[in-house]
């Protein structure tokens, strides 16, 4: 369960390149434990260190840019999190503090692993994540009101499906969504079993 997310205000952090994948999100040598914590270090880190391996910090890299220290939202180029389904990049992303993403388009399991751990994945046109970037202004995130502003003048729609919005908003994983409905499956499985008893001979011994 991730902490419910409604508003973010933040400045964002600009790493508008086309197909980041997750192996380049978190490099597969990063991954060294099946948890999901211990990976904040290895985020981006080919990129973010100077050597392979290492930790000396790349200073050309926009995530050590002490102005994008405390950014809970990156700017993303189209197909974000394409590659491989490893769930450690969002992990990754998600103990970093890392709360957004905006992009063009998304692969589609990044995105549902986004949800899943808390962080919005937002569609939003290249055009207005240039337009964002290039204002150099922190924005906010009104997640019930599905709408990425600068200020009151200045404010972009993107959408999201019912149950994704939910889940954030909620700070639920797929499971806390199921056992929301847990009434009804009880419910169900009553009347089942008084219409199909044969389905469940044995279930209790």
């Amino acid at each position: 369960m991730a902490d419910p997310l409604t508003t973010l205000t933040s400045l964002p952090m600009p790493l508008i390149r086309d197909n980041i994948d997750t192996d380049q999100i978190i490099p597969s040598r990063e991954m060294k434990s099946t948890g999901k914590t211990g990976l904040a270090d290895g985020l981006f880190a080919g990129w973010r260190y100077t050597e392979i391996g290492g930790r000396e910090p790349n200073p050309d890299f926009v995530m050590n840019d002490p102005v994008f220290a405390d950014s809970q939202i990156i700017l993303g180029g189209e197909n974000f999190g394409s590659g491989s389904s490893r769930e450690h990049a969002v992990w990754a992303l998600a103990e970093y503090g890392f709360r957004a993403v905006i992009a063009p388009s998304f692969a589609p399991i990044f995105a549902g692993n986004c949800v899943r751990n808390g962080i919005l994945p937002a569609v939003l046109d290249a055009a207005d994540i240039a337009a964002i970037d290039q204002s150099h202004l922190p924005i906010t995130i009104n997640l019930s009101e599905q709408r990425i502003s600068i200020d009151e003048k200045t404010s972009w729609a993107f959408p999201i499906d019912e149950e994704a919005k939910a889940m954030l908003m909620e700070g639920l994983d797929s499971i806390d969504l199921s056992l929301k409905m847990a009434d009804d499956i009880a419910a169900w499985q009553a009347a089942d079993r008084a219409a199909r008893p044969w389905i469940y001979l044995g279930a209790n011994k």
